[in-house]
């Protein structure tokens, strides 16, 4: 059956949307569209020479990739944390991260996921692929509380940790930190899969907060040297 005009706009309108927010987000992570500035949907359209309502929709895009940022009312904003709030952050994460280890080391979760995206981060570390690796890392951390049973807590997570790692992405990119600046962090992020296997609710606990308080450290630092 041949294809009417608008079945053609309906199945290429995903990939005009996917191509804008693509070319948005490499503004955003190479600098140009800083932390905290307004994307003007009229100067975009302008420029990819595109509808504004196409620009709108990959907005909407880079809203859920945690990239930008829109109140109700207000104009779209490239994300942005000031260094109090990178603080509140992490010591949230450690919160919400230790309790959902705990859980998965009390309910003897499978930890195969966990070790596939693990696997991806080795994989991405040696092959020097820094935007690879910053999304396996923030797959483990979604994973490892999806694997603690408790639906609610994976959901806040994520809201948490969606807009963080494409904030850090962006930090990443701005001081141009290599992939091997990561390695050691394998390690750790190795121990705390061997502390849920193990099935010590409170160890595992325990190991997963002190990490988080070694990656706000190293946050911090980013943070710092980006300004």
């Amino acid at each position: 059956m041949p294809h009417t005009k608008n079945s053609l706009h309906e199945e290429a309108s995903p990939l005009v949307k996917q191509s804008l927010a693509a070319k948005l987000r490499e503004e955003i992570i190479q600098g140009h569209l800083a932390p905290g500035q307004r994307i003007i949907e009229g100067y975009w359209a302008r420029r990819f020479g595109v509808a504004q309502t196409s620009v709108r929709e990959a907005i909407n895009l880079l809203i859920g990739e945690g990239f930008v940022t829109k109140a109700s009312g207000r104009s779209a904003r490239v994300t942005s944390y000031t260094e109090s709030d990178l603080a509140e952050i992490y010591e949230l994460r450690g919160a919400l991260e230790g309790f959902a280890a705990h859980l998965a080391a009390q309910r003897r979760a499978d930890l195969t996921p966990l070790e596939e995206v693990l696997k991806e981060m080795r994989r991405a570390t040696k092959q020097g692929d820094v935007r690879s690796l910053i999304e396996a890392d923030l797959a483990f951390h979604l994973t490892l509380c999806e694997l603690s049973g408790n639906h609610f807590l994976s959901a806040q997570i994520r809201t948490l940790l969606v807009p963080l790692f494409a904030f850090v992405s962006m930090r990443v990119a701005q001081v141009h930190q290599t992939a091997k600046a990561w390695e050691s962090d394998l390690d750790r992020h190795k121990r705390m899969i061997e502390l849920i296997r193990e099935g010590d609710p409170a160890a595992a606990e325990f190991t997963v907060r002190a990490t988080l308080r070694h990656f706000a450290a190293r946050a911090h630092g980013i943070w710092q040297e980006a300004r």
